[in-house]
């Protein structure tokens, strides 16, 4: 089987073409773990679309199967457009969570970022979904092993739950992302994003993914703590999210939507033995 290895800002994934009697989320496990696979954060399978230019599903390394993902998406539209697969700069592709519209920028025959709509963020308690009584579940106080958070949940494709810190520890990150990931608060889980405010164009964020850990950066991520930032007037409605990595712009514009900029780089091609 061939595949190409691709990331985002360390984000990493395995991009593969659709097989035949193929289980994803069995090859996701195997493929994502990095002492005995490849090694990613997740799978990402190229297959043909009735409503779209082409689909992309997205499986987890743990072989759960995600209805978006942000970064995946960009590393997905520069795959496809690279290879001929999808021959426009502007695309729609079909995901779990809806049509999505990257659009690629080229150099020199090479895609060297792509600019992508997220969809519109969702609030409303039930479709995140979050167990409240709230209709919005906005700097709500949480008590977790006798601490109380305040935690604004949101959905950006995917359900996110931001916390707002002074310092980026990944002690602490390590010890609170999976406890809020898990807890009975959210019937289908969470992904958990710490964010650091530097001033009113500038946050620093680290994401706990569901399915996943900790991961150097993810764009949905980036893109539900630039709009939680802004809804509690922590900064403007565009942002530069900072990652371990690097930096992805997300703007979110007066009509809801929401766009996800970055770089996105292939890393190496080969082939593995199922």
């Amino acid at each position: 089987m061939k595949f190409t290895k691709m990331h985002g800002l360390g984000n990493d994934f395995i991009v593969i073409e659709a097989l035949e009697n193929v289980d994803y989320s069995e090859l996701a496990i195997k493929l994502c773990d990095r002492h005995f696979g490849i090694g990613a954060d997740g799978l990402l399978v190229v297959e043909p679309s009735g409503i779209a230019d082409i689909r992309m599903r997205i499986f987890n390394a743990d072989g759960s199967e995600a209805e978006m993902c942000g970064n995946g998406s960009r590393c997905f539209a520069k795959y496809v457009y690279e290879r001929g697969i999808v021959k426009k700069e502007k695309m729609a592709v079909e995901t779990l969570a809806g049509v999505i519209m990257p659009e690629v920028f080229v150099e020199n025959g090479e895609v060297e970022s792509v600019k992508v709509y997220m969809s519109n963020p969702i609030f409303e308690a039930s479709k995140i979904p979050i167990k409240s009584d709230k209709q919005k579940f906005i700097n709500e106080p949480v008590k977790i092993d006798g601490k109380v958070y305040k935690l604004t949940s949101l959905r950006v494709g995917v359900p996110h739950t931001i916390v707002f810190v002074e310092s980026l520890d990944e002690n602490m990150i390590k010890e609170l992302g999976p406890k809020i990931e898990k807890s009975s608060l959210f019937p289908q889980g969470t992904n958990v994003d710490f964010v650091k405010v530097e001033d009113k164009e500038n946050i620093s964020v680290r994401t706990w993914e569901r399915g996943v850990g900790l991961t150097l950066a993810c764009g949905s991520g980036a893109c539900a703590s630039a709009v939680a930032s802004a809804v509690l007037g922590k900064t403007e409605r565009n942002v530069n999210v900072h990652f371990k990595a690097g930096k992805l712009l997300v703007e979110w514009l007066e009509d809801n939507s929401i766009y996800l900029s970055g770089s996105v780089e292939e890393v190496f091609r080969g082939e593995i033995e199922l």
